[in-house]
């Protein structure tokens, strides 16, 4: 009888087991549901936003502000403003439905990463200024820092950091991308001094990735 308690017990064991990993990938799959909608909720949330903003201006220059010269450059900027705030998010899309299909392809070459965020600066600029949020680097001296990578997922990333930097800064702060030599490598660390994010955030961060 002895053989047979011993298999009876190595089975329950297993199923006691199997029962266990299934459980854990079901509340994974409950998680990851939770976060695909809550992730709805927040690019439909973030979307609204630059739409209504584009078409109060659109409406107030075809109400006969078009012929105000005092407001109708202002408008068309920021419904320009607008409109590269919904191609930032739809680009965003692109990139985590290319990940989750495992069709993002890295296209590595080398270039000057000090010249990349200069144009991330660029592209920011104009919201910076309306906060009089300083764009800074750490570096000083160099014009050059070559590095290999995507450089069009490297200026993604850069300016999402970069954006959001500026979005919750604080009024006449400052954002800084660093730059430090790792040997082979370099470190590249973008800072402020906004609000930050509270602790109970933090582990949420990579979460829709």
């Amino acid at each position: 009888l002895k053989p047979n308690s011993d298999l009876i017990a190595n089975v329950e064991e297993e199923v006691a087991a199997y029962s266990q990993e299934k459980s854990i990938e079901i509340e994974k799959l409950k998680d990851l549901e939770k976060y695909r909608r809550e992730f709805l909720g927040n690019v439909s949330h973030e979307l609204k936003t630059p739409i209504f903003n584009m078409q109060g201006y659109i409406l107030t220059l075809l109400d006969g502000g078009i012929n105000d010269e005092n407001i109708n450059l202002l408008y068309l900027r920021r419904a320009e403003k607008s409109i590269n705030r919904i191609i930032a998010i739809v680009e965003d899309l692109e990139a985590i439905s290319r990940l989750e299909a495992g069709e993002l392809h890295l296209n590595f070459q080398e270039f000057n990463i000090l010249r990349v965020t200069d144009e991330v600066f660029e592209m920011h600029q104009l919201m910076a200024h309306e906060k009089n949020i300083t764009l800074r680097t750490n570096i000083q001296n160099l014009k050059n820092i070559m590095v290999v990578g995507d450089k069009k997922q490297i200026i993604i990333v850069l300016s999402n950091l970069i954006l959001n930097s500026i979005k919750y800064g604080k009024q006449d702060g400052f954002v800084k991308v660093g730059f430090y030599d790792m040997d082979d490598k370099w470190l590249i660390e973008v800072s402020d001094n906004g609000i930050g994010i509270e602790a109970k955030h933090l582990p949420r961060i990579f979460e829709r990735f």
